[in-house]
């Protein structure tokens, strides 16, 4: 079994201990971290997703496999960034972070992980952020990017506030807005006049991308 494999089976499991043991190898044997981040731990993270909707998995086997992949993304994510900054500028800087009231945080770590690999300056703001709260880190850092996130119907309606906040104070075009998250959609996105709209982590940073001409 490939360190790889192994380490899609540690975040299957939710064996977080194995998982650090693991991350930490890959840094040792200066292995690929964006292939160990993508093909170890998001393919694992897939796995158990797949479980959960089709009932083989329950929330708290989720949520261990969660912590597992974070205790990855710990580890593994300051040296991808470290090798990115050897090789040159960053690409662009993103404020991420999953909208207030909704405290899912799965997806956006693995678009963090996706961004930082691909060579942006990722500021994780973490979970139930209020739009100020975006917005204020924006500005404190120069970002070209605010990526939100929400994975509830209930919450949706917070990215929606974001833009409305960034118009009310005459900053929407300092920033491009990007939206994701389970119940959202290129529709909603148009609706509420984001800037763009991803399903997954590589959708987005292709999106990224685009959007900043890189």
């Amino acid at each position: 079994m490939s360190l790889l494999d192994e380490l899609k089976q540690a975040i299957i499991d939710g064996d977080e201990d194995i998982v650090a043991e693991l991350s930490q190898k890959a840094v040792d044997e200066d292995l690929d971290l964006v292939d160990t981040v993508q093909s170890g731990l998001v393919k694992g993270i897939e796995v158990v997703g797949t479980a959960w909707k089709e009932g083989e998995m329950f929330l708290p086997d989720v949520m261990m496999s969660a912590e597992a992949m974070k205790v990855g993304l710990a580890i593994l994510e300051p040296e991808i960034a470290k090798k990115g900054m050897s090789e040159g500028e960053s690409k662009g800087k993103i404020v991420l972070g999953t909208v207030e009231g909704d405290i899912h945080d799965i997806g956006k770590n693995i678009t963090g992980a996706m961004f930082t690999a691909a060579g942006y300056k990722v500021i994780d703001l973490g979970t139930d952020i209020k739009a100020e709260g975006f917005v204020a880190k924006a500005q404190e850092v120069g970002a070209d990017i605010i990526g939100a996130s929400a994975l509830l119907t209930t919450t949706m309606i917070k990215q929606k506030e974001l833009i409305e906040y960034l118009k009310e104070k005459n900053l929407r075009d300092s920033y491009k807005v990007l939206v994701g998250g389970g119940p959202t959609s290129q529709v909603w996105a148009d609706e509420i006049g984001a800037d763009g709209w991803a399903e997954t982590a590589d959708d987005a940073v292709e999106l990224a991308n685009k959007i900043l001409g890189k």
